[in-house]
């Protein structure tokens, strides 16, 4: 069933730090491709996922480096689903458009490989495919219905407590009235250790 930006978590995503998104064997220091969200409870780390959707993780990566993502909403969140930021308008329909990033064409991969469980991370978009920018979603549980269907660009690895106290949205709808900022997102690489 398709979802607009607006609407595309009010199904319920949900992924977590405990749920098993099959990774390639990688050093656990891979800092270019461990991304550090800093919210007001804590620190989430991420693993990006670049073997499942190259494109979407260098986008992330590029924008997290601009400091595009900092002090952005997290404009919709569904309890026992999604926690969505990445629209520094707080709308759901803004994105890194008006910067000149274009939209991504989907990345999707067998769910033998990926799925939306616990902590995954994904690509918010328009009912239409091929139309994700800079929005995503983290998953606060399972969400089968998504396999397939959106891109998954990472998970969790730790601090899912902190997303699980992401300010919850009005029931529905999952607007949230003065919602939780992002404060910070950062590419370890570009962190001193």
């Amino acid at each position: 069933m398709p979802m607009r930006r607006r609407n595309i978590l009010a199904a319920g995503l949900v992924a977590g730090a405990g749920g098993s998104l099959a990774a390639p064997a990688r050093a656990q220091s891979d800092r270019e491709n461990t991304l550090f969200m800093d919210l007001k409870d804590g620190r989430v780390v991420i693993e990006m996922r670049p073997d499942l959707a190259p494109r979407h993780v260098e986008r992330i990566k590029t924008l997290a480096r601009q400091g595009f993502y900092d002090n952005t909403p997290f404009h919709r969140v569904l309890d026992g689903f999604m926690a969505q930021g990445g629209d520094p308008t707080g709308t759901g329909t803004g994105g890194a458009r008006d910067k000149g990033f274009a939209d991504l064409p989907d990345e999707f991969t067998p769910a033998t490989r990926a799925r939306f469980l616990r902590g995954t991370c994904g690509m918010a978009k328009t009912q239409a495919p091929n139309t994700a920018n800079s929005q995503f979603f983290i998953c606060f549980a399972p969400a089968p219905f998504l396999d397939g269907n959106y891109t998954i660009w990472g998970r969790v690895v730790s601090g899912m407590e902190n997303v699980d106290k992401i300010k919850k949205g009005v029931s529905g709808s999952g607007v949230v009235q003065n919602p939780d900022r992002l404060i910070r997102m950062r590419v370890a690489a570009d962190v001193p250790a």
